[in-house]
This record gives C-alpha cells, structure tokens and sequence, in this order.
C-alpha cells in the first residue's frame, strides 16, 4: 500500500506538536468508538491535553509525520531501534493506506537501526492493520489511564537480515 498518491512522509517537527495531539485525540474518540467506551476513549485521549508535554514525547522518538499537500494526516513514533510507540491518522483520512505507508516507514528505519525485531503494544482498533503489516500477536495486556483500564496486544514483527550477499566492508578493496 502506498498510502494516498498525495502523502508524503517527513520527520516531526516542534511545530507540529498541536496538530499530532489532534489527530492523536480525534483518531482515538472517532475511531475507537466500536472497542472503547466512552470513558475508557476520554482516558486515552487526555494523554494529549497537554500539547507541550505530547509534543515531547513525540520529539523523543524518531517521529514521522505523512502529510497530504504539506498538511499533517498522520504520524508513526519508532522509540529507541525497535518499538512503534504511537500511530495515528486523522479519521477523516483513515483506510486510505496513510496507516500502512507509516508501519512500512518505520520498519524499514528499525531494520537500518540494526533491529531484529519490531515490537508494538497495539489497540484492539489498529490490530487489523498490523496484522496485514506482518505483525504476530504475542499476549494481551490490561494497562490503566486515569482509572480506566484498557485492553492492547502486544505485537511482534521479526525484521529481515541486512543483505548477506554483500561481501562485508573489510573485503572490499
């Protein structure tokens, strides 16, 4: 998947830190609607309402941001060489591929990270996509937002080897 023809890919920038925080909280209260409650979503989101603190997070982490005609529609956080900490594409551009083309990115960055594999704690919403991404569900989890507790798995995707076709460094003259 390729994402819309439009999308583009870039890294996070501080000024972005606002629009990621509303698409962070529009995706979870629109499109989680069918495996959250309402109090369960509100919990969720509100790790968003402090713009500055979010955008920190997001700076922590090597963060991209899918853009359709320079304007942010979705981000993807790879946190140290192997986890996807956070994805998220506003709704109003969900099942477009924005998703997929975000996963694939990030894969691609963790296995050059020298990753063997690549971990993520997924909602029950995203898990499809992962799925169709290569990720393998390894267990559940319960974890507890303000009082609330939700449901994730915890995903898997092992990463290919470098290319062993390559004679290495120390044989080439």
């Amino acid at each position: 998947m390729s994402g819309d023809p439009a999308t583009a890919l870039r890294p996070f920038l501080a000024t972005d830190a606002a629009r990621c925080a509303a698409i962070f909280r529009t995706s979870v209260a629109t499109l989680t609607e069918d495996d959250y409650d309402d109090d369960q979503r509100r919990a969720w989101a509100a790790a968003a309402d402090d713009v500055a603190t979010f955008g920190a997070r997001l700076a922590k982490s090597l963060t991209l941001v899918a853009t359709i005609s320079g304007e942010p529609v979705g981000f993807g956080a790879l946190k140290g060489a192997d986890i996807i900490d956070m994805l998220y594409v506003d709704p109003k551009f969900a099942r477009r591929g924005i998703g997929a083309l975000l996963i694939d990115a990030l894969t691609r960055l963790a296995a050059g990270r020298g990753a063997k594999t690549l971990t993520s704690e997924v909602s029950d919403t995203a898990r499809e996509i992962f799925e169709q991404q290569g990720f393998v569900a390894q267990r559940r989890n319960l974890i507890q937002l303000d009082g609330e507790w939700l449901a994730n798995t915890t995903m898997v995707k092992p990463l290919a080897a470098l290319d062993s076709t390559r004679p290495p460094a120390s044989k080439l003259h």
